[in-house]
């Protein structure tokens, strides 16, 4: 496969951490930093990646499967800006307070709101989403003249998502949880009420129909479908990877764009020019 300039690796995705790298010719940036380093650093093994190239670290919001302040010392020793909603940045400042390292990390702390430049040639446009008390962020990321949109943890779909989503070459988004499989779990009341009460996660009916309005507008613009769709932080209780592929692959034009980002290993990197095989290919999934 022909290396382009742009690509993007899910390093972990589900209630235990999530991070992921994104590399570019302005540098490495991280998409949250809900794994440790030393495990990072693991999984990091064999991409041509490791943590000193990190630049820049955008967090999408504060949950501590997306913030671990195992970071701080780490990246304040290397000086990683990190970029957070303004709305956030007090909260983020308290949590970090009492990690070594604090003095130089407050001094990278970056809040936005709005489009940013985290690295040179790299463009982030924000987009508030609904989950729990705060929000959080979903991205679409630009640079060398590919889009990139991210968006997990969303509660529920807006109409814009659909709209600001249409045309990225690689779409990466949440499919947390099958409805029965949820029902069924044995979690309290309040828990499934938190998840499925449209401030929690996405159930997987609710993120396919998200990805077909997505190629559907594509359609109607005329506009590319992306080459990769990602399925981010599938529920280990509430999920199943094999229910999720099949599901996602009756639609013939998503089975050979699918990849599920797994907990503990990362996925191999996805960039624009990879390949999309024909319908009725082999499909290769991560696992």
């Amino acid at each position: 496969m022909t290396r382009t300039s742009v690509e993007l690796s899910i390093l972990g995705s589900g209630s235990s951490g999530n991070a992921s790298v994104l590399r570019t010719p302005g540098g490495v940036l991280m998409i949250d930093a809900g794994i440790g380093p030393r495990a990072i650093l693991k999984r990091l093994q064999n991409t041509g990646v490791t943590v000193a190239d990190v630049r820049a670290l955008v967090l999408t919001h504060l949950d501590s499967d997306h913030f671990s302040c195992n970071w701080v010392n780490t990246l304040a020793a290397n000086g990683v800006r990190v970029y957070v909603h303004f709305s956030r940045a007090k909260q983020l400042l308290y949590k970090a307070q009492e990690c070594s390292g604090f003095d130089a990390f407050q001094r990278l702390v970056v809040p936005f709101d709005g489009d940013f430049e985290p690295l040179p040639g790299v463009n982030v446009s924000p987009i508030s989403l609904a989950h729990d008390e705060h929000g959080s962020h979903g991205y679409v990321i630009t640079s060398d003249g590919v889009r990139i949109g991210f968006a997990t943890d969303l509660g529920r779909v807006p109409p814009y998502l659909i709209e600001r989503f249409t045309g990225v070459d690689i779409l990466a988004i949440e499919s947390n949880y099958d409805p029965q499989m949820q029902r069924l779990s044995g979690r309290p009341m309040f828990l499934q009420h938190r998840i499925t009460g449209g401030r929690g996660h996405l159930s997987n009916s609710q993120a396919l129909a998200a990805v077909k309005a997505i190629f559907a507008r594509c359609d109607a613009t005329l506009t590319p479908l992306p080459a990769h769709v990602v399925l981010l932080h599938r529920s280990r209780d509430c999920n199943c990877p094999v229910l999720l592929r099949d599901y996602f692959a009756s639609d013939a034009r998503i089975a050979p764009r699918l990849t599920l980002a797994e907990p503990f290993s990362p996925t191999p990197w996805l960039a624009p020019a990879a390949r999309v095989p024909a319908v009725g290919e082999q499909m290769t999934l991560a696992f």
